[in-house]
């Protein structure tokens, strides 16, 4: 399982990865796995508001409909156009091009207290068993 070191964690599996002021957030590779072939993604509108640990959007795979928790609170500044013809991409690169949004923070003191890469792998282990 790919757990790139560069990014932050939450326990409902999505990653963020932060530059300065701005998170680009997506799911994890495990929640991938998990989901299945993803055939569609919901995301919030650019400029909406999110907030940390609540629904921000939806991810729909051949198996079933999952929510995706925003990692962080703030606006959302951009928005992964290329999922709504592409959705795969999650699939296919969930670190990369499978992105979902762009989040301009409101508070970067939440981002402590999301797991780095060793933490989630241990969380991800100890929930595999």
């Amino acid at each position: 399982m790919n757990i790139p070191s560069d990014l932050k964690y939450t326990k409902s599996h999505e990653w963020i990865r932060v530059e300065g002021n701005v998170g680009t957030a997506g799911i994890t590779d495990f929640a991938q796995q998990e989901l299945g072939d993803i055939v569609f993604v919901e995301a919030p509108a650019q400029g909406s508001a999110v907030a940390a640990g609540a629904p921000m959007g939806s991810v729909e795979s051949v198996k079933a409909v999952s929510e995706i928790n925003a990692p962080a609170s703030g606006t959302v500044s951009a928005v992964n156009a290329d999922l709504t013809d592409h959705p795969e991409l999650l699939n296919a690169d969930p670190y990369g091009k499978g992105w979902i949004l762009k989040i301009t923070f409101a508070n970067t003191g939440e981002l402590s207290g999301l797991m780095d890469a060793a933490a989630y792998a241990a969380y991800v282990a100890e929930s595999a068993h």
